[in-house]
């Protein structure tokens, strides 16, 4: 009896299971079908993008295989819409740059034609004023000994004695004198290069090997640059050197000779630069003058796809007025020699003068197209080229000072690379081989022609003066004019000691805003290291130079450190960004 009642409680609690079970999978299922509905039934808000307003899930599913057609795609492609201002700032930057770009060629002749100017300045005062100055230094030496024995009682001698002291010339006047004789010497070696037998053996030469020829040309001429502006600043620091000093040369005169050398063979190169222009004017077919101007266009390949600041832009700058100038000398001289040989014919004239606006076009679009992109590519805003006038400007105002310590002529030489000397002599060579002066009416017209130089050359002086002293008030550098000029020469920094330190960055320093030029170099141990402060505006006014290497106490780590240069210490061989430009 016990155990059937047992069995029926067991069998009992086994049925409630098994409905409890039953109902929680119902429960499951009919929890199941609501969250599906929900979904179903779920309205979920959708953003407002690309035109498309809030719409509910439930239509999109809804939605017939007919709608998502080719035609609903075109349809959509043809309506959709965009909103520029999301992106503001990276369109207006796109739009600067352009309007860079447009302002790149009118800033940029403004440059080019201040320092065709000054080259021309610098140029005319070979032909002009330094024959007179070196003939005026000439006489006072001449004239001094005579009047040695009265220089007590002369008045004009004491006069001469008081403000030259113990010097027979001054500075400039040795100079003078040294650059009038390397003229006159070069001048008459000159003779000895026949101009005509050059002409036919570079004729005979073939297209590609011409080509070759003008570009080995172009390289040697800045070499011959680089280096010709050296030796003849250690000819005039040795000529002009006190004589207290410890003799540490090897004398005047093989600093003269070596002088003399340079410029013979910088004259000789120019003349083969020239006849190779000429041996292309004179082509029938012109295929050397093409491949002549196609290789100006090689420099954009060149120039543009690689990294540029400010200072490496000022020095493409420099070389590229340098360049125009020697190009219009070098169309002269062509010009000189075609006239001659087709005894002085107008209308041969007007036969070049189509080649000669081609080949001034071309140097004129490959300068304009080179500076837009890389001003692009950099970030270099189009106010820059007014810095690189006030830099140029800056030179010529403090040559005019009391304190200068250099002639202008030469400071043009350095910062561009245009060595006067050299072109002078062999177009004064072309000049007297290709124009006869015979009876005194031609003396007379040379005479004029003299005057007429002169008055061009003071003429250009006063409007660059004037337009100087402009740009360098414009660009607030006057403080500048007054200060001593540095012990060191440009582009080397300006203190070097054995001893290298660096400060501890919780001591301040003794910090300069710029290294100029005309800044007087500070002592090693008076200050430390000094730090230009980094700011967006001139982030790329300044660029590593050289790299100074600091050794510690324990000899253990190397670390580089590198100096910063203002354009007034950029010349045009300068080494900025580990390169010349």
């Amino acid at each position: 009896m016990a155990d059937t009642v047992a069995s029926g409680l067991g069998g009992e609690k086994e049925k409630e299971t098994e409905d409890k079970e039953k109902g929680k999978e119902k429960e499951k299922q009919a929890q199941d079908i609501k969250t599906g509905s929900e979904k179903l039934n779920s309205t979920p808000e959708i953003t407002e993008t690309l035109g498309f307003y809030e719409r509910k899930v439930n239509q999109e599913r809804k939605r017939s295989l007919s709608d998502l057609s080719l035609l609903r795609f075109i349809s959509t492609e043809l309506t959709r819409g965009y909103f520029l201002e999301h992106n503001e700032a990276k369109y207006t930057e796109r739009r600067e740059r352009v309007y860079t770009c447009m302002r790149i060629p009118r800033e940029l002749e403004k440059l080019m034609l201040f320092g065709f100017c000054l080259c021309l300045d610098a140029f005319l005062y070979v032909f002009t004023l330094l024959p007179l100055r070196a003939v005026l230094a000439l006489i006072r030496l001449i004239t001094l000994p005579c009047c040695g024995l009265k220089a007590n009682t002369c008045p004009f001698c004491k006069k001469r004695q008081s403000s030259s002291g113990t010097r027979l010339l001054q500075p400039a006047q040795v100079c003078d004198v040294l650059k009038g004789f390397i003229m006159v010497i070069c001048y008459f070696m000159m003779h000895y290069v026949d101009y005509s037998m050059m002409y036919h053996l570079i004729r005979g030469q073939s297209v590609i090997k011409l080509y070759i020829i003008y570009n080995m040309l172009e390289v040697a001429d800045r070499l011959f640059s680089s280096f010709g502006q050296d030796i003849l600043d250690a000819l005039y620091w040795t000529a002009t050197e006190p004589k207290e000093k410890r003799r540490a040369h090897i004398g005047v005169i093989p600093h003269f000779f070596m002088a003399v050398l340079y410029v013979f063979l910088h004259a000789i190169l120019i003349m083969v630069q020239a006849t190779t222009l000429n041996v292309a004017f004179n082509s029938h077919n012109k295929s050397l003058l093409t491949i002549m101007m196609s290789n100006n266009f090689v420099e954009i390949k060149g120039s543009v796809f690689k990294k540029f600041e400010k200072n490496n832009l000022f020095q493409m700058s420099n070389s590229d007025i340098k360049e125009r100038f020697t190009s219009y000398v070098l169309l002269l001289i062509v010009c000189l020699r075609n006239m001659e040989q087709f005894s002085w014919n107008p209308d041969h004239l007007w036969v070049l003068f189509p080649d000669v606006c081609m080949v001034i076009a071309s140097e004129i679009a490959v300068d304009v197209v080179k500076h837009a992109f890389i001003t692009k590519f950099n970030d270099i805003t189009a106010d820059v080229y007014s810095e690189y006038r006030a830099s140029l400007a800056f030179d010529l105002v403090s040559s005019r000072q009391k304190n200068a310590y250099t002639d202008y002529s030469d400071s043009v030489s350095r910062r561009m690379g245009f060595i006067p000397l050299p072109l002078a002599v062999i177009l004064t060579r072309v000049v007297t081989s290709s124009v006869k002066v015979q009876g005194s009416l031609a003396f007379v017209c040379v005479l004029l022609f003299y005057l007429g130089l002169i008055t061009l050359k003071v003429l250009n002086s006063i409007v660059l003066l004037g337009k100087s002293c402009l740009y360098v008030k414009e660009a607030k550098m006057e403080e500048k004019l007054f200060q001593t000029p540095p012990a060191t020469t440009p582009g080397k920094p300006s203190n070097k000691s054995k001893n290298k330190f660096r400060a501890p960055p919780g001591i301040p320093t003794n910090n300069s805003l710029s290294a100029s030029i005309t800044s007087q170099p500070v002592h090693q141990s008076e200050s430390t290291s000094p730090l230009l402060p980094n700011s967006n505006s001139d982030q790329f006014l300044t660029t590593p130079d050289a790299e100074e290497k600091d050794i510690t106490q324990d000899g253990s780590e190397l670390k580089h450190r590198a100096s910063n240069k203002d354009l007034l210490e950029i010349d045009r061989f300068t080494i900025c960004g580990n390169r010349i430009d």
